[in-house]
């Protein structure tokens, strides 16, 4: 299983930006999806463009966007609504600052 990490937390924008290891843009699929299954999360929407990933998924009835990104080698989540993801992101962000 994948180790992941907190990068960044950043409440006000509603973004945390995941650290993982060797992140590479075509095994996206891979990792985010054991990324999801250690949160009890479920992917609700995949888009995929030339450059970025962008999964909807669904945390414990809050809409989160899971991206990532060729270029920066970034892997992120995005409150679709800041305000009423506050907590949900908070736990997770508290999850990866342990590591999982």
């Amino acid at each position: 299983m994948a180790k992941f990490g907190l990068t960044e937390y950043s409440a006000k924008q509603g973004r945390i930006i995941i650290a993982h290891p060797g992140f590479d843009f075509d095994e996206f699929s891979a990792v985010a999806y054991q990324f999801i299954l250690a949160l009890s999360a479920a992917v609700v929407e995949k888009q995929c463009d030339a450059d970025i990933h962008s999964w909807l998924i669904d945390f414990e009835g809050c809409r989160l966007i899971l991206k990532g990104e060729h270029y920066s080698e970034s892997f992120w989540i995005e409150a679709l609504d800041i305000s009423a993801s506050q907590e949900e992101m908070k736990f997770i962000a508290g999850l990866l600052e342990r590591g999982f």
